[in-house]
């Protein structure tokens, strides 16, 4: 995989009806995420790859854009079709995309 292109795509034009993964720590995610976001951290995807969908596009995040590049070219190398929101959860925050935090805390992107 090395030296692979990885797909991106801008926090602001992700569409919002997509399988969004965030492959932040737990705590990373409870202190913010995109509503509609499925939580799978980096360190368990091999593990529960089955609960990405095949056959449609799978866009990831995570909080600046290193771990999810990570995941989207692993997942593209075993034939997913997956592209990277480049800048993260900090980029989504900046785009206005709307977030919520678990137990009704603020959310911020830690």
């Amino acid at each position: 995989m090395v030296g692979m292109t990885v797909p991106e795509i801008d926090a602001k034009a992700v569409p919002d009806d997509v399988f969004l993964l965030d492959v932040r720590e737990l705590d990373e995610w409870q202190a913010g995420h995109a509503p509609t976001a499925v939580h799978i951290p980096l360190g368990t995807l091999q593990q529960r790859v089955d609960e990405v969908p095949a056959g449609v596009p799978v866009y990831v995040i995570c909080r600046v854009g290193g771990r999810s590049a990570q995941a989207t070219a692993w997942l593209n190398h075993i034939g997913r079709e997956a592209v990277n929101v480049e800048g993260g959860m900090y980029s989504w925050a900046a785009a206005g995309r709307p977030m919520i935090a678990e137990n009704g805390a603020q959310p911020y992107v830690a």
